[in-house]
Parts: C-alpha cells; sequence; structure tokens
C-alpha cells in the first residue's frame, strides 16, 4: 500500500507591515504645523529685534557729533555742513548736463563709470538765515574737491538753527578784541559760561520773578469780582478787596521796576559780547554770544572731547525745554508730563477696574446682566482710541470740568480753569481706555485662587468679605499687578486721546512745581508719545527732527520700560510672598 501524499495546505500569509512614516501622511505628525507656528514667531521676534535695533542706534547716535565738510562745487558753490546721509540714485541726463562746462565732461565720465549710477549725500549746511536752507543734496559728481578744515566751527544757537562757519573776530562793545579764527574762538571759550548765566539768570527773572508778581496781581483782581458775585457791586466787602487790589498794584509796580532794571542790566551786560562768523562762501555774520547755546570745532576735537559733547548733549535733551520748534532743545516737560500721567492713571485704573472684577467674579450670580456687562466690557475693549478721547473732551472737560468751574472760578468767567483740557482729564480717559485690561486681568488672577481656601476660610468662621480680603486678594495680588503694567504699558503710549484732553505741543509749566497749591492737575502738559507725532508730521524742518524722532521714541520706551520694570518688581515680590501658602 503506497503511503498516503501529504494534503496540500494554504499558503502562509505574510504578516502585514507595520505602519512606517512612509505610509502616514506628514501632516499626521504636525511638523508642518510645528515649522509654522516656529516660523511666525522667529518672524515676529526678528521684526521686534530688528525695530528696536533701528531705534536703539539711531537714537543713541544722534548727539555724536559728526565731522564738518567743507565741499567745492564744479559750478563755484562752496558748502560747509554735516553729512546725514548717503544714497546711490540714477541721475538725469539733463542734471549732469547742467555741470558748468569745465567739469562737465569729468562729471559725465564719473557717472558712466559707475553705470549710470552716482552717490549723493544729504548735508545739514544750517545758516539758514543766510541761505534759506537747512540742508543740501550733494551729488558726487558736482564735486570738484573737499576737505575738513580744523577751524571750523558749530554753533547750536536758540533761533533759527545750527550755524557753520570759521570765527575771524570777537567783538566786545563793537570793538575788536580778537583777530583770527585762533584767537577769535581762544577769546569766545572762557566768556561764553559767564554769558550764558547771565541768559540764564535773566530768563529766570523773565519767567518767574515776573510771572510771581503777575500772579499776585491777577489774584487780587479775581478777588475783587469773587466778592462782587458774592456780595454785589457796591458791597464794603467788594471796597475792601478793590483797596487790597490797589495796594498790590502799587507793590507790584515798585517789584517790576525792580526786576526789569536788574533785567535791562543783564542784557546790556551781553549785547556787548559778539562774534564775527565767515561762511564757507565768504559771507561774513555777527553773532550774539548768548544766543549760542553750544560752540565746538567737530574737525578738531579729541575722542574724550567728542564725548563730552555728546553727554552734554545728552543732558540738555533730559534736562531742559524744547526750542526751535521742538526739533532742538530737550523733553524735560514732555518725560514729567508722561511719568505724572500714566501714575495718576494706573491710580484711577486699578481700584475700578479691581473693584468691577471682583463684584463680576465673586457677587455677581451668572445671568442676562453679568452676560451683558462682560459683552461690554470686551467691546469696551476694542472701541477705538479717539472715541474715548472725543468721549474725555465732552463729558470730563465740558460737563465735569464745566460745572466745576461754576462752582469754584465763577470770577474767570469765560477763562476756563478746569473746563478745558488737562493732566488730570487725560489721565481719568485713559483710566477708561485701559478699564477692560484691569477687569480682565484681575478676573482671571481671582478665578486662579484655588476653591480649597476660599473653604477653608468658611470653615474657620471667616464671612465673605473677610475671605476675599484676606485670603483672595492677596494672592491674586501678583496678576492684579500684571493687569496694571499692561494698562501702563498701554496708557503711556497713546496719543490720539490725549490729543484732545491736555496734550500740547509746548508746555513749560509743569504740573507739579513749586508755586502754590504746588499741584495743578488742571494745567495742560507735554507727552512723549505727542512729541514724537508733532515731530514726524508736524515740524517744519523734518529732515532735523527725524534725529529727535528717534531718540525721543528711545526714551519713551525707556520710561514705559522702567515704569513696567518697577511693577513687575512689586509683583514678584507679591508672588513669592504668597506662592508658599497655596495649598
Amino acid at each position: 500500500m503506497s503511503p498516503q501524499a501529504p494534503a496540500p495546505t494554504a499558503p502562509a500569509r505574510a504578516k502585514p507591515a507595520p505602519p512606517g512614516r512612509g505610509q502616514v501622511p506628514l501632516t499626521a505628525f504636525g511638523e508642518p504645523l510645528v515649522w509654522l507656528t516656529g516660523g511666525a514667531l522667529a518672524l515676529c521676534l526678528l521684526m521686534i529685534v530688528g525695530l528696536l535695533v533701528l531705534v536703539f542706534w539711531q537714537g543713541f547716535t544722534t548727539f555724536w557729533p559728526a565731522p564738518v565738510v567743507r565741499t567745492v562745487l564744479r559750478d563755484g558753490r562752496v558748502l560747509m555742513g554735516e553729512v546725514t546721509r548717503d544714497e546711490d540714485y540714477t541721475p538725469r541726463a539733463d542734471e549732469v548736463d547742467e555741470v558748468p562746462e569745465p567739469g562737465r565732461a569729468a562729471a559725465r565720465a564719473a557717472v558712466a563709470a559707475r553705470g549710470g549710477v552716482d552717490r549723493r549725500r544729504l548735508v545739514r549746511t544750517g545758516n539758514f538765515e543766510i541761505s534759506g536752507e537747512h540742508f543740501h543734496w550733494i551729488a558726487d559728481h558736482q564735486i570738484d574737491r573737499e576737505d575738513v578744515p580744523a577751524e571750523a566751527v558749530v554753533f547750536e544757537r536758540l533761533a533759527w538753527g545750527r550755524f557753520y562757519g570759521i570765527p575771524e573776530a570777537y567783538l566786545e562793545d563793537g570793538k575788536v578784541v580778537a583777530d583770527g579764527p585762533a584767537p577769535a574762538w581762544a577769546a569766545f571759550e572762557p566768556r561764553h559760561g559767564a554769558v550764558r548765566d547771565r541768559w540764564e539768570e535773566r530768563r529766570s527773572l523773565e519767567t518767574h520773578a515776573i510771572g510771581r508778581v503777575n500772579r499776585a496781581l491777577e489774584a487780587a483782581r479775581l478777588d475783587v469780582r469773587r466778592a462782587e458775585i458774592a456780595h454785589g457791586a457796591g458791597s464794603a466787602e467788594r471796597s475792601e478787596a478793590e483797596a487790597e487790589l490797589a495796594r498790590v498794584q502799587a507793590e507790584v509796580s515798585r517789584e517790576t521796576k525792580v526786576l526789569e532794571a536788574l533785567i535791562q542790566v543783564l542784557r546790556a551786560e551781553n549785547a556787548r559780547q559778539s562774534l564775527r562768523v565767515r561762511t564757507a562762501d565768504g559771507r561774513e555774520k555777527v553773532l550774539a554770544v548768548e544766543e549760542i547755546v553750544r560752540a565746538y570745532r567737530p574737525n578738531a576735537l579729541s575722542a574724550s572731547e567728542r564725548a563730552g559733547v555728546y553727554l552734554s548733549r545728552w543732558g540738555e535733551f533730559l534736562a531742559d525745554e524744547p526750542r526751535e520748534a521742538n526739533s532742538e532743545g530737550g523733553v524735560w516737560p514732555a518725560i514729567f508730563g508722561t511719568v505724572v500721567m500714566t501714575l495718576v492713571m494706573s491710580v484711577a485704573v486699578v481700584p475700578f477696574g479691581v473693584l468691577a472684577a471682583l463684584y463680576l467674579r465673586e457677587y455677581a450670580k451668572a445671568g442676562a446682566i453679568v452676560s451683558a456687562v462682560r459683552i461690554a466690557v470686551n467691546n469696551l475693549a476694542g472701541v477705538p482710541s479717539i472715541v474715548f478721547g472725543v468721549f474725555g473732551l465732552g463729558f470730563f472737560c465740558y460737563i465735569v470740568g464745566g460745572g466745576i468751574d461754576h462752582v469754584l472760578f465763577p470770577e474767570k468767567g469765560d477763562n476756563p480753569t478746569y473746563a478745558k483740557g488737562g493732566v488730570l482729564w487725560s489721565s481719568l480717559t485713559l483710566a477708561l481706555l485701559t478699564l477692560p485690561v484691569v477687569i480682565v486681568a484681575t478676573e482671571e488672577a481671582l478665578s486662579a485662587v484655588p476653591g480649597s481656601m476660599r473653604e477653608g476660610s468658611y470653615a474657620c468662621g471667616a464671612s465673605k468679605w473677610q475671605t476675599i480680603r484676606r485670603i483672595v486678594l492677596p494672592r491674586a495680588m501678583p496678576g492684579i499687578m500684571t493687569g496694571m503694567i499692561l494698562a501702563m504699558a498701554r496708557g503711556a503710549g497713546e496719543v490720539a486721546p490725549l490729543m484732545l484732553v491736555g496734550a500740547v505741543k509746548l508746555a513749560p509749566d509743569l504740573p507739579l512745581d513749586g508755586v502754590a497749591p504746588f499741584i495743578h492737575p488742571e494745567r495742560s502738559f507735554m507727552h512723549l508719545g505727542f512729541h514724537v507725532y508733532d515731530l514726524g508730521f508736524q515740524s517744519q524742518n523734518s529732515e532735523a527732527a527725524k534725529p529727535m524722532v528717534f531718540t525721543t521714541t528711545l526714551l519713551l520706551i525707556g520710561v514705559i520700560t522702567f515704569l513696567n520694570l518697577a511693577a513687575v518688581w512689586i509683583r514678584t515680590r507679591l508672588r513669592r510672598k504668597f506662592v508658599a501658602n497655596q495649598f
């Protein structure tokens, strides 16, 4: 019997290969989205860093003294000044043909050698009262020759901008006491400081001393008007006020004569000093020494002397008042106004924002009204800032301020005290603008406090308010400080509302000073953000104002950073204090 053949078996199935990366779409692993989000973050950081680098570079280099270049053009003109920037451009054919014949061929050859592209520089030539221009564009094909004269001097003046020239003679009472560039400069340097001191003294007398006696006279006049309103035109009180006014007028007249005599002496002494200067094209100009704020020879300065000029300019920028339509001088009133307005705004917005958030989070029951309030708060955050400015002008200035004037200052009539823009109304307007930020941040901070801490407080017999005051609020304080930081950062940089409710182009009188009552919330003020806007868009000399735009922007960033760092430091201390007590 033959052996039986084995039954055929079914072929074994191959085990399926585990799914690999090649069989699954790449989008399932999230890599494209990771690259997209990471690239977006890197792009945002790059733009922020690039903007900050540009602002820091332009801001820090604005006050560094540049060399003065004297340029002789092919048409015979001579220009002297500081090179502010240069660029490549394509000159028109007729522009090159305008070069006079002796140098026209050389100009054409120079442009042709560069493939029809030329370089031009913007030179700050100053001397506006002579030339009628502050800046000149100079192309390379126009230049015959140029040099850097060591005796060239830059004069920064109270008016008319900078003056570039070479000292020719120093004059006293119109007579030459030093002749020639070197002797004239040697005579000018030791005398300039004393002349500026006398000018500062005269200015202080004109602004502070005479202003004080004028305020006393105005106060006496208003007392007469107040007595007339309160007691009638023929009352004894009005007669007493008129007698006091007559006495004050006599006293003010005597003081004014003494002050004017002293001012006249200082003015006459300074008028004796002058300096005759020759421009690059040979014209002469006599400069009053007291009108010269700063003078230096940039081409003859050492590195330490350049640093001295640089620091002197920074000191003036931080401590003095603006001049030359805000394109020169300092921004101290703007710094002070920005800080005061931001602090008053923070003091106003934080209590109201915290109270509103406490009610919404701790007391209010969920319902249609609470939902409507939350929607209103969220919508309020999206309202354009200029709308808040219009509201502040109409409500705070005209209604509230007008009511205060009607009750407290009826004697001033049509001369408003509070019914106009001021630092108080600006602060309250920005407080309304930033109120949603504080409310939302405070609600998030309150909700982050563990419920176990509330329950433990209730278990110990504490009331709801005691629990909020002693348990919830202290531990929510870091989050509340975060809301205040965000509010300060936004409010300090706002400009549009301030244009309607208090910020002005020039306001040398500060909201806080040594004049009774020492605090003047009704005064208009200067603001760094508005100062940047004014320099960038309202300046008649935009090229001269451009460096100041970057410097003021740098300063505004620094002020906001300082205020935020102070708030962050307080928040960090509060967080360290309460983090160990949470359970």
